[in-house]
């Protein structure tokens, strides 16, 4: 709305067409001292001092004007113009107001005049009426949620603080409008916090602290988790427990002085059990090594004895081949001495003729030195000649026991002989 070239004339028209005004205010229709001219439409034919408006609210006519006029209709340009941004800026935060981000793993979930929208919206940017529409972003993520600085007062009357109890949890999509309808977006307020307590609550009540502090600490997250599981079963389906940490509960001071001396005490003992064990543990690895020895040495005594027998089997049998190898030998020098002498006796009784026996009797006679004659002559060589074959007959007897020990069917072949002849 700054300085430009000056109004440019309208002629005369016959009518006036709603873009003709002419201002109201100085002497003659100039504006001059006094209220700052407002810009009047025509009636009628438009008068010769009117000209066409460059803005709704500044109007000029042909003529000099004034430093004042000028300066009231800056003042009027100005004013226009702080009203047409004011109209920008809140246009600019009506539609910053309207549109919204939901962020991954969330679901919006939309109130409009404090009443529950039954559709909410998934991540990414939505649009909404401002000032009559608000949301609340609903995680459907894994989340923890720390309940702190719990009270649990035990069966003995001992007040105890546990510092903090954490609660993974995990709200499923298609349950987030009927919890929230029912417990608001701040669920886990109603459904976990102040459960915590109850249930925690119930749990030292029924305890002693030596049970809660030490014998059945490691069970209390377990319980925890099963108990509110087990109502939100029932209460708020689709929101499901993952787990429950604990950490140790705060007990007063003495008391805390007297649990450690008594566990310095049971350790004490641990280490004194344990000390004994080991001596146990000692002793009976050395009985298992004195006994793995005398089980190794058995089982060497064993293995030389073994040895040993095995070396008489073996000579024994050494032996018992060598006694059948030398009577195989004798057997066969035996047999073949009987053999010769049967074949000698055989040659001998087919030499020994009565006309050998003849030649020989003159041959022997013939190498006599000496010949005797008379009756008894002839007999005197008869008689040789028994006495000889009574020597022979008495040889092949005497050569008969020998070979009489008894055979297998398959016997020698000289005894075939003896035996056919």
């Amino acid at each position: 709305m700054g300085s430009g070239p000056g109004p440019v004339p309208v002629p005369p028209r016959p009518a006036c067409d709603g873009g003709c005004v002419r201002c109201r205010g100085g002497a003659d229709g100039v504006a001059g001292p006094g209220p700052v001219p407002v810009p009047v439409r025509c009636v009628g034919p438009c008068p010769a001092d009117a000209v066409l408006c460059r803005a709704p609210l500044f109007c000029s006519v042909q003529g000099p004007r004034s430093p004042r006029a000028r300066g009231d209709a800056s003042m009027a340009m100005a004013q226009a113009g702080a009203a047409a941004a004011a109209a920008t800026g809140l246009l600019v935060f009506l539609l910053y107001s309207a549109i919204h981000r939901v962020e991954e793993g969330h679901l919006a979930v939309y109130y409009r005049g404090g009443a529950l929208l039954t559709s909410p919206s998934g991540p990414g940017y939505h649009i909404m009426l401002p000032f009559i529409t608000t949301f609340k972003s609903v995680q459907t993520t894994l989340q923890t949620d720390e309940v702190k600085n719990v009270p649990c007062g035990t069966s003995g009357g001992v007040m105890i603080y546990i510092d903090r109890i954490e609660v993974v949890n995990k709200l499923a999509p298609y349950a987030v409008y009927d919890i929230v309808r029912n417990y608001t977006a701040d669920y886990d307020k109603t459904l976990i916090f102040n459960k915590i307590h109850h249930e925690l609550n119930q749990f030292c009540s029924a305890h002693t602290l030596q049970e809660v502090y030490i014998e059945l600490f490691d069970q209390i997250d377990e319980n925890l988790k099963l108990a509110l599981q087990k109502d939100l079963n029932v209460m708020a389906p689709g929101l499901t427990i993952q787990a429950v940490r604990v950490t140790k509960p705060k007990i007063p001071e003495a008391i805390r002085r007297n649990f450690e001396l008594m566990e310095a005490e049971k350790t004490k003992l641990l280490i004194a059990a344990q000390r004994q064990k080991v001596v146990e543990k000692e002793a009976e690895t050395d009985r298992k090594k004195a006994l793995i020895e005398a089980e190794k040495a058995a089982q060497v005594a064993r293995i030389h004895y073994q040895q040993k027998i095995m070396e008489k089997e073996t000579e024994k049998r050494i032996s018992e081949i060598e006694d059948a190898a030398f009577l195989a030998r004798e057997k066969a020098k035996a047999d073949a001495e009987y053999y010769t002498a049967r074949k000698l006796a055989d040659s001998n009784k087919l030499k020994l003729t009565p006309e050998y026996l003849e030649l020989m009797k003159y041959q022997a006679i013939a190498a006599n030195s000496k010949l005797y004659f008379g009756d008894r002559i002839p007999g005197v060589f008869l008689d040789s000649c028994a006495f000889q074959q009574a020597s022979l007959r008495t040889a092949h007897q005497t050569s008969l026991p020998a070979q009489e020990t008894p055979e297998s069917p398959g016997e020698s072949p000289l005894r075939g002989e003896e035996s056919s002849g």
